[in-house]
């Protein structure tokens, strides 16, 4: 019997169109994109079908509209039938994602969740300066390396592991300088490549602390149930269903390392899943799961298509 994990997309995976055929398709969708747009007093899903580009990618844009695809998506899934609480033993979320995640397993309202986002999105930009911060994919260089290489180059700033995405795929975060060292000293070391990202702040560091301070304030104001199904949280690596547990977790997450690789290994090992659900814009998550967990099949549903080809596949 298939097993199976839902998971929820990050920043970086936005696109101009996305959830567009979902919205002309499903009367489910439009009313997703509505209620978030009324939730926060704009057109978001206007920029979302039609850009332009730069304001979709902007931190406070990008992070509840992902959330609001992937809610969608889950949304037109239970309205033909596949309901996440009947099929899924998991859900996990990228970084943002985990409150789509969240959202999708009913522990938030989706006002609640696109509000928090927007929140989330601007506390993280203001925390850092802009060109104060940076961060950097290595490639193919191990972990335990990796952290030392860090911890040499931080040279009294900060330099930490954001985002262990994949096996040979690990994102750093900090101070631009220390960043900078960091890449150098991670070629000499071996890296196959390190690679400057075009973010526009340093997530996941510990330069991320006012944003966690603004995060614990906002998420105190807001309910949080139960989960329909648990999370595995981003800085555990592990299931949470408890409601104050989910709210440190979140507020962990903001200056905390995403631990994709171990959350992924964890459903696959230990939660015996068997198959991988990405739902949502693009197929980020899809591709890191083939690289972690390659005996588990992997599937994206982000379009009407989609949707279709998984139910069919569900009830066959």
């Amino acid at each position: 019997m298939t097993k199976r994990a839902f998971t929820f997309p990050g920043q970086g995976s936005q696109a101009i169109g996305m959830g567009k055929d979902l919205a002309d398709t499903y009367q489910e969708a439009r009313n997703v994109f509505a209620e978030v747009d009324e939730a926060l007093g704009q057109n978001l899903s206007t920029i979302m079908f039609e850009g332009p580009d730069e304001t979709l990618r902007l931190t406070e844009n990008a992070q509840p509209a992902l959330m609001a695809v992937s809610v969608a998506v889950t949304r037109v899934l239970a309205s033909r039938g596949v309901t996440l609480a009947d099929n899924a033993a998991f859900v996990a979320g990228h970084s943002l994602g985990e409150y789509s995640a969240l959202a999708a397993a009913e522990a938030f309202s989706l006002a609640d969740a696109a509000r928090l986002l927007k929140t989330r999105g601007q506390a993280m930009q203001q925390a850092v300066a802009v060109g104060e911060g940076a961060m950097a994919a290595i490639l193919n260089l191990d972990m335990e390396t990796l952290r030392d290489i860090c911890l040499k180059a931080a040279e009294g700033q900060t330099c930490d592991i954001a985002n262990d995405n994949a096996p040979g795929q690990i994102v750093i975060s900090g101070h631009q300088a220390a960043v900078e060292r960091a890449m150098e000293l991670a070629k000499a070391a071996g890296a196959k490549r390190a690679l400057a990202l075009p973010v526009s702040a340093p997530f996941h560091c510990a330069l991320m602390k006012p944003a966690a301070a603004v995060m614990r304030e906002a998420l105190a104001a807001v309910e949080i149930k139960s989960p329909v199904v648990p999370v595995v949280a981003n800085v555990l690596a592990a299931p949470i269903s408890d409601p104050d547990e989910i709210r440190k977790a979140l507020v962990s997450q903001v200056t905390g390392m995403v631990r994709w690789t171990e959350c992924v290994t964890w459903l696959v090992k230990t939660g015996e899943v068997t198959q991988l659900v990405e739902l949502g814009a693009g197929k980020v998550l899809s591709g890191l799961a083939r690289r972690i967990a390659p005996d588990a099949s992997s599937v994206s549903i982000g379009t009407a298509a989609d949707v279709d080809a998984f139910v069919a596949e569900i009830t066959a």
